[in-house]
């Protein structure tokens, strides 16, 4: 079935404005960031995965390590028949299984995150097992770039490279702001992609917002070349909502006015 992706990810950032506005909580600017990356690794037959079957052994295995925006996996995971369409209006109440943060009481979450820096080192583990296991099994981990501010993450990265682990990808959602502001006026990260090299990863830098490019490189790193990979996306935090992009504070949900509402609801139907 051809699926209109430019649909899909429309479809995905009205959802969960949505289930932001009943929750009255989270982390919008993370979540819709990233948009794009997950609507085209679960729609452009690049995650390999059975509709139905969270628990599918030959499954790969995606891990989104800023636990904060794991819940931008849930529309996905419920429109693929993970568990019920009608959990997504019990997000983050005790009357549902979805959790502000996500865990692995949900079907289809491989890994219980939000300690930062963590989740790299979870899909380590499961690339390397999967490696051992002679496994075709890929392991998909999304980070922030505020996660390279932690020690683990590096700590991974000199053992994903040494155990050779070219069935690991590493998507970083380069959006360059964390809690306190913009990522290059705090602790520089620049340059991201010479830093990962330099530890013996191979690099790809792309706008994280273009399903085309996205595209492409999924296709790139579909390679078993020794080298585990990490992906470079450059976006721009709060995509898709004007009162949000770029701005530091939507790190958190702020509650908004009918106005700021209904223009974004409007903007989100347009774009």
């Amino acid at each position: 079935m051809t699926v209109n992706m430019k649909d899909k990810v429309k479809w995905l950032r009205q959802e969960l404005f949505e289930m932001f506005l009943q929750a009255k909580q989270g982390h919008p600017g993370s979540v819709l960031s990233q948009v794009e990356i997950t609507a085209v690794l679960y729609y452009g037959d690049v995650v390999k995965y059975k509709r139905g079957k969270p628990d599918d052994p030959e499954r790969d295995i995606v891990i989104v390590s800023k636990g904060h925006s794991t819940m931008g996996l849930y529309p996905i995971l419920a429109d693929i028949g993970y568990f019920s369409k009608e959990e997504l209006r019990k997000y983050g109440t005790g009357d549902g299984i979805l959790r502000i943060f996500g865990n692995i009481s949900i079907p289809g979450i491989d890994a219980t995150t939000g300690s930062l820096g963590h989740g790299q080192g979870v899909g380590a583990g499961f690339a390397l097992a999967a490696k051992k296991d002679s496994s075709k099994q890929k392991t998909y981990v999304i980070i922030s770039e505020g996660e390279m501010y932690e020690g683990s993450v590096w700590e991974t990265a000199l053992f994903a490279s040494q155990q050779k682990l070219d069935n690991l990808i590493l998507i970083l959602d380069r959006n360059r702001k964390i809690i306190l502001g913009d990522t290059e006026d705090l602790v520089q990260l620049s340059p991201i992609d010479e830093k990962w090299k330099a530890f013996g990863w191979e690099t790809y830098t792309i706008n994280g917002h273009s399903i085309e490019e996205l595209q492409k490189v999924f296709k790139e790193v579909d390679n078993s070349n020794g080298k585990p990979k990490v992906i470079i996306a450059n976006t721009v935090k709060g995509k898709g909502c004007s009162i949000m992009e770029h701005k530091p504070e939507w790190h958190y949900w702020q509650g908004m006015t009918e106005e700021q509402i209904e223009l974004t609801r409007k903007e989100l139907k347009e774009k």
